[in-house]
Order: C-alpha cells, then structure tokens, then sequence
C-alpha cells in the first residue's frame, strides 16, 4: 500500500535525524556505533527518497546510511550488516534502481575486502612489525588496496602504522584473542568471549541461534549479561 505525503514525510525525518547521530558516532570514533545507527536508518530509506524524488525533485548518487556500513563493516568484520544489506537491496530493489551509484556491486565489494582485511589480519598476527611495503611480496594481490586497509586501521584505531625506511611498519592495536562484549543479532543478549569467537557462528547463550555475535565498542551496562 502507498505511503501518504505526511507518511512519506515522517519517514524522512527519521532517517535524517538518525543519520544525524550517525555523524557524531563518526566524530566521537565509536565506530561500531555508526554502523548500529546507519544499520537503524534502513527501514526509512525507501519512504525518504520517495519523498524526495516525488516533492523535492532530488536525484541520489548513493546514501549515506549504506555508504557508511558499506565502508566501515569489511574492517571491522561485521559479516552480519552486510548480510543484512544484502537483504535490504533484494527486498527493496528500488532503493538500488533510484541510485546513480550501483549499490549491490559497492556492497559485492565490501565482501570481497572484509575477506581481504581478514588475510591482511591473521598476517599481522603471526608477523610482529610486518612491513607495509611488503604486503603484496607477503599475500599477493594489489599493494595499494593492502595499504588502504592498513591506513583505514589506523585511522579507526586498531593497527599501529610506525615510520620505518620509507615505509611503515604495521602493528594490532588489539589481539583476536582478547575479551570483548558481543550482542547476539536474533534476540538481543549480550556475552562476554574472544574476539576471535564473536567473528565466527556461534550459538547463543540464550536463545540458541547460531549467529556471528555484533561486537561492542563497550559494555552497555543496561542490557542484562547472557
């Protein structure tokens, strides 16, 4: 069923005023954050471009709800946003089709570098200090897309980038196997693993679904620990 002009409205404003956080999750670098409230704007896409289109004559180049799960997921892992957006794309086609950007193959892309960010990784884990510069002689591929993963780390704040000879030497900021919260996508309880688990399927310690856990910037003391 149509949504009214006032419905179509509404669904505007939602989406900008999430949005809206989502800038300042960015500014203050809660990251996984920003991706929670873009992830939250979805719902609100297809009313607020209809609006758009239709009383405001705007064309979209992308959106920036999906722009920034599209950019930030792959680096930190979170298979299930882009699993989610995947689902969005199939089920609201148009959202895609009234794009000037081609938004499933951004989001094809940012699979193909959350699995290149993870061979990147495991190699920072088993090489201390390992050489920027040598990151195509050590994986292989292209040596530019190794040193712009490595160089959105350090800007999020997980990899150590140290001037060495012309180059840097890359060091984790954070190890797989430490301790970190994770809330469970299907019913919302919070536990307590390694990182290295909460990036895997793992049945939840409430509900029972296997799920790969959404990890936390921080322990949000107002949910109730699984």
């Amino acid at each position: 069923m149509a949504m009214t002009k006032a419905e179509l409205e509404r669904h505007q404003a939602e989406y900008y005023a999430l949005v809206t956080q989502v800038r300042s999750a960015l500014q203050s670098r809660r990251f996984h954050l920003a991706i929670e409230l873009a992830v939250s704007a979805w719902p609100y896409i297809d009313g607020m471009m209809q609006f758009e289109r239709r009383y405001e004559s705007k064309e979209f180049k992308s959106i920036e709800a999906i722009d920034v799960v599209v950019r930030l997921a792959p680096l930190l892992f979170d298979f299930q946003c882009l699993n989610k957006l995947a689902d969005l794309l199939k089920a609201q086609r148009r959202i895609d089709k009234n794009a000037s950007a081609d938004l499933a193959a951004n989001l094809s892309n940012a699979q193909a570098l959350m699995w290149e960010a993870h061979r990147l990784w495991k190699h920072l884990e088993a090489n201390l200090d390992a050489r920027q510069d040598e990151l195509r002689k050590n994986l292989g591929g292209d040596q530019d897309r190794w040193r712009g993963i490595a160089e959105e780390w350090e800007r999020i704040g997980v990899v150590r980038r140290t001037p060495d000879g012309g180059s840097y030497r890359l060091a984790l900021c954070t190890r797989m196997d430490e301790p970190v919260h994770g809330k469970c996508p299907s019913c919302g309880v919070v536990a307590k693993a390694r990182k290295a688990r909460m990036l895997v399927e793992t049945p939840c310690p409430k509900c029972g679904v296997l799920a790969r856990f959404v990890i936390l910037a921080a322990r949000p003391e107002s949910i109730k620990k699984g």
